[in-house]
């Protein structure tokens, strides 16, 4: 179906999932829940909400039970002067998941859910059975030049302009700075490729808080140079998790060069890319999208924790063996990871 017109999900009666809310911490945490089965987490992108995933959640929900949180900051949820870290985003999904009664899921993040979602597999490996990446952020330093000049203090007063009337020149102007500034090498044109994704991340921020958390978590991974955390270095912790990459062939805000390297980097994961597909995969083509994570659920295993396995995997870190791929592949990876700012966490 690749390359051509996307054929839209059926209306599946009787599924649909609502909002529920829990408060955790003193916060109050809003979420999608449906269906019954084995567990999938859907954790959407930054600026984003649960409602992202609102055409497949009917879908997943016939054989599974399908959680899919608005992240703190985002959505429905409160929105504090807090930590929007991707550590503490993880945090948040463990403890939901325990206030529900969940103990394993299948992960499923997108763009900035995909590094909170890796970040889960990191810090709570005994409650994964599988992993999707979907346009996932935390691969290398490239993303998409506008949200770089978004990070910086002096410019973030833009984020105003796009939902102005000429908001898109402005934004092709401070895109073309960027491209300066970082000496990258996107052509000029692709500036705007993803625009109409990024004004619809932004688009919703209708008060203060909203647009102040989206800015916190922005600045969390991003900076003037690019993104600033990297789930390479940990990506052999994997080896494990049966894991599927699934990317748009024209995603701008990060290139499908990522996909290829995430892969190259997890040797055992399946990959797929959707041919003239931006950022939002799932939406451009969502009957594909959905056949491709039933399949992946239907033809795997679910990871099985062994702490000593985990523990001899940490003590011996990755190498280039690990590493899939032909040689300038290999080449690549490694070069990102010494390029890249490795987060703490």
């Amino acid at each position: 179906m690749a390359g051509s017109q996307a054929r839209k999900l059926r209306r599946v009666p009787d599924t649909e999932s609502r909002l529920a809310f829990r408060t955790i911490h003193g916060y109050r945490r809003a979420f999608r829940i449906a269906g019954s089965g084995p567990a999938i987490l859907l954790i959407h992108g930054i600026g984003d909400s649960s409602a992202t995933w609102c055409d497949l959640i009917p879908h997943l929900a016939q054989k599974h039970t399908v959680i899919a949180p608005d992240l703190l900051g985002h959505g429905s949820s409160d929105k504090p002067r807090a930590d929007y870290s991707v550590a503490a985003y993880a945090n948040g999904m463990r403890d939901l998941l325990a206030v529900l009664g969940i103990g394993r899921v299948t992960v499923v993040g997108h763009s900035l859910g995909g590094a909170v979602a890796m970040q889960f597999v990191y810090q709570f490996p005994h409650l994964v059975d599988r992993l999707v990446l979907t346009s996932s952020s935390g691969v290398t330093k490239d993303i998409h030049p506008l949200l770089r000049v978004l990070s910086m203090p002096m410019i973030n007063e833009s984020l105003r302009f796009l939902r102005l009337p000429g908001g898109r020149p402005v934004a092709k102007i401070a895109g073309n700075v960027a491209i300066g500034l970082h000496g990258a090498t996107l052509r000029p044109s692709a500036v705007l490729d993803e625009t109409p994704d990024i004004m619809r991340m932004v688009g919703d921020l209708d008060d203060r808080t909203a647009y102040l958390a989206f800015l916190k978590t922005l600045r969390a991974v991003v900076d003037w140079r690019g993104q600033v955390i990297t789930l390479l270095d940990r990506c052999y912790l994997t080896n494990d998790i049966p894991t599927q990459i699934i990317w748009g062939a024209r995603d701008s805000v990060f290139p499908v060069s990522h996909a290829h390297i995430a892969h190259a980097a997890m040797p055992g994961s399946r990959i797929e890319i959707f041919a003239g597909t931006g950022h939002y995969p799932f939406h451009t083509d969502p009957l594909r999208y959905l056949r491709v994570i039933e399949t992946f659920m239907s033809t795997t295993e679910p990871a099985t924790f062994d702490q000593q396995r985990w523990r001899e995997s940490l003590r011996s870190g990755t190498s280039d063996r690990a590493i899939a791929g032909a040689a300038a592949t290999r080449s690549t990876v490694l070069d990102a990871l010494d390029a890249a700012e490795r987060s703490a966490t």
